[in-house]
């Protein structure tokens, strides 16, 4: 992923070209002045300005603390929409994100490209000392996963995942009581997720003109282009169709959007790494179509401790988390409910085991960008929540019971369902 001759380019250009711009203002990175930076501002980039980028930078944009500064994407349409409302002169809105990251002036970087790309950009973001706010899933596989956590930590990196339930106030007084035992001894969990998405087949189409089709693919196999591919529509409830092909979304609809309600469940639990954990599931899949990542489904994570996680569709069960404790149960996720409601006035003040607080995620981002504090949402907590959905998924192709070590992270004895870890990337990308 590296390319230093590339970089040092970029670099020499843009402070050649900051010298002899008189008329506009350079823009300096904070890590250069620490507390006594101009305004004291956190300088953004933006990778993938669709929808959730979008939106992600709109929060930035509201943060006082930090500045929105270049912004990439394969799509021309999206990146001049993103660029426009932040501002942002022509020669800092990039098609490729490599270009991007070799700005000096850049502190840290927003991702929210499709899934295949997460950890290819957040890790060349880390490697040229950038701070990363990258939205969920975590990785396609375990193996990317890995080497995310093993980048981010070598360079020392700030990193926050988006899993932004952990900064909703509900979720984080549900998941202390959990902590705290106030509902007694919690080993049952039972999420409802929604259902992943069919669609029929589609015909190749000339690829526009305002879309890098090929950077768009990446890693993934090279196909025909057709705007089923990407683009959101009333047949996908306006979900990006990505998220319902395997080419770019190995797990589908589970780690896709499940992955937020495993975060929470993990939290509220307060599982690490314990294991052996064994799997088993059975899901319905498209059995014709362009989208091939399951549709219904039902999942269920045992740990040897008798802690149990239930995940399934919303068909079966309501959308959101519950935990089942010996005494009573409690229900989070955009709101909160409990089988007695006073439990839900029990004041945390008193409580012994405090959770980490955080009342806005991108916010939450930028403090610990300038205290070098962890986030509320970890590299290790993103992957060890995305982990789940991945080997969920897994468990799901392949129709039959597993047994997942989450230290050695592979299956036990089971040589098809570990060579599912990973997969061979489209070159030139590698890990």
């Amino acid at each position: 992923m590296k390319n230093n001759n590339a970089q040092n380019r970029f670099t020499r250009r843009h402070i050649l070209k900051a010298g002899a711009a008189v008329a506009a203002p350079m823009i300096l990175p904070s890590r250069l002045f620490g507390q006594n930076a101009p305004s004291n501002k956190i300088t953004l980039g933006v990778i993938g300005s669709g929808s959730k980028g979008y939106g992600g930078m709109l929060n930035f944009m509201s943060n006082p603390a930090s500045q929105v500064v270049a912004v990439c994407d394969v799509n021309r349409k999206h990146r001049d929409r993103a660029g426009d409302k932040a501002k942002i002169p022509a020669d800092r809105r990039y098609n490729d994100f490599r270009e991007l990251l070799a700005r000096d002036d850049v502190d840290a970087v927003l991702i929210a490209s499709p899934d295949h790309w997460h950890v290819l950009q957040a890790k060349a973001a880390v490697e040229a000392g950038k701070d990363v706010y990258c939205e969920k899933p975590l990785s396609n596989t375990i193996e990317e996963g890995r080497a995310l956590v093993n980048a981010v930590n070598k360079n020392k990196a700030v990193f926050q995942h988006g899993t932004q339930l952990r900064s909703k106030i509900t979720n984080h007084k549900v998941c202390s009581l959990v902590r705290n035992q106030v509902i007694g001894d919690a080993k049952e969990v039972t999420i409802g997720s929604p259902p992943g998405l069919a669609t029929g087949g589609h015909a190749p189409e000339p690829v526009p003109e305002w879309l890098d089709w090929d950077l768009f693919q990446g890693p993934a196999p090279e196909k025909p282009y057709t705007s089923w591919r990407w683009a959101r529509s009333k047949e996908t409830n306006n979900q990006a169709s990505w998220y319902f092909i395997s080419d770019y979304s190995k797990s589908g609809w589970v780690a896709g959007f499940g992955v937020h309600d495993i975060d929470l469940a993990l939290w509220g639990l307060g599982i690490t790494s314990e294991g052996p954990i064994t799997i088993e599931g059975k899901g319905v899949f498209p059995k014709s179509g362009l989208f091939d990542t399951v549709l219904t489904y039902e999942l269920q994570f045992t740990w040897p401790d008798g802690r149990r996680i239930t995940m399934t569709d919303t068909s079966r069960n309501k959308h959101g988390v519950k935990f089942q404790g010996d005494k009573d149960w409690l229900y989070c996720r955009t709101s909160m409910n409990a089988s007695n409601r006073e439990i839900l006035r029990t004041p945390l003040k008193g409580l012994d085991m405090k959770l980490y607080e955080s009342r806005q995620h991108e916010g939450n981002f930028i403090e610990c960008c300038k205290s070098r504090r962890p986030t509320i949402a970890t590299i290790e907590a993103a992957h060890r929540a995305t982990s789940l959905c991945l080997v969920g998924g897994i468990c799901l192709n392949l129709g039959r019971k597993l047994t997942w070590n989450p230290v050695k992270e592979q299956f036990t004895d089971d040589a098809e369902a570990n060579a599912l870890l990973s997969y061979e990337m489209r070159g030139p990308w590698a890990l």
